[in-house]
């Protein structure tokens, strides 16, 4: 997506009354630091981009309304009142399970690795842009497949959306995204928007709805245009919605949302999230042939009702397709 289609989204964005930044006005600031990319909104820290160390390129910590944060902290580092299960979910990151067979969703020897290679661009001003070149690379070092990562953040009136698309190119060969529930658009919330506690926590209050009208665990398995997470940190109510675009795969995608904290897209996973036959789920990507897929977060004050997520997910929905429209039109 080039700077012009860029600034038609943002103005898209703006004429439908999600963001609040004047068209001259300079929020973003993106830092290099050595492995990482530090971004901050109005002279804050929002979040780092860090591009090695997790098996895989994370954002870690997100900073949403009041200055809290949104995401666990572990494994970058360990905080009393916080669980340490599952090393793998690092705050907030695309990957998947099974990739021709390979597990890029775990750590370890024999698990996947996503490389990047470029940093195409990464750059502040009116909304912050980090883009890379990714290989994923098997155990044995080889390359499985490319993708192209374009993540782009706005300033919200009430917080911040993060746009995350991921373009894979089947570059070296066939490319199968197999039927596993671990994948794929993920994130580990504070465990304060925990729907339950355990395993070290005192403090979970969260609750849950999807797009569908299903609620906390209900969520589970369940396909949705959207999802919602929310509760008390710092006696703040505070959310993270996630949008999957019409556009992507399967949608409405499938949601490995679990109690814990763990809220995932996934349009793979079917055999375990509707008790189907292992298989129905997997994708094939020919060789030399791609797949898109575009997701948002939506770090927000209040619930889902308050928040507006439903009105939110259509007006974003809009402005792409606006934005679209217009640059077809070029």
């Amino acid at each position: 997506m080039n700077s012009r289609l860029l600034l038609l989204l943002f103005a898209g964005l703006l004429s439908l009354g999600q963001l609040e930044i004047n068209a001259q006005e300079d929020v973003f600031e993106v830092k290099k630091d050595g492995d990482k990319y530090r971004i901050e909104m109005n002279g804050k820290l929002f979040t780092e981009y860090i591009t090695k160390g997790y098996n895989k390129p994370v954002l870690y910590p997100i900073i949403g309304p009041h200055g809290v944060s949104m995401t666990r902290n572990y494994p970058f580092k360990e905080v009393k009142g916080e669980a340490t299960d599952h090393i793998h979910h690092s705050s907030l990151w695309f990957t998947h399970g099974e990739v021709n067979g390979i597990s890029f969703w775990h750590n370890g020897e024999k698990t996947g690795k996503i490389i990047p290679t470029e940093v195409v661009r990464a750059k502040g001003g009116r909304f912050a842009s980090i883009v890379t070149k990714n290989n994923w690379n098997g155990p044995d070092g080889k390359t499985i497949c490319t993708d192209r990562t374009s993540i782009r953040i706005f300033k919200t009136p009430k917080g911040a959306m993060i746009s995350y698309g991921v373009t894979v190119h089947a570059s070296e060969g066939d490319v199968k995204f197999g039927d596993t529930k671990e994948g794929s658009m993920g994130i580990r919330t504070h465990p304060n928007l925990r729907l339950s506690n355990g395993k070290g926590v005192t403090t979970a209050n969260g609750k849950a709805v999807n797009s569908s009208g299903h609620k906390d665990k209900q969520l589970w398995g369940k396909r949705a245009k959207w999802v919602d997470y929310w509760g008390k940190i710092d006696d703040h109510t505070v959310g993270v919605a996630i949008f999957d675009h019409p556009n992507n795969p399967r949608h409405p995608t499938w949601w490995h949302a679990r109690d814990y904290g763990l809220i995932a897209a996934n349009p793979f996973g079917i055999h375990n999230f509707e008790g189907k036959k292992k298989g129905v789920g997997d994708m094939t990507i020919k060789k030399g042939e791609k797949i898109s897929f575009l997701y948002a977060f939506l770090f927000h004050e209040g619930d889902a009702e308050s928040a507006d997520i439903a009105g939110t997910y259509d007006r974003w929905v809009e402005a792409i397709a606006n934005m679209r429209a217009r640059a077809g039109n070029k």
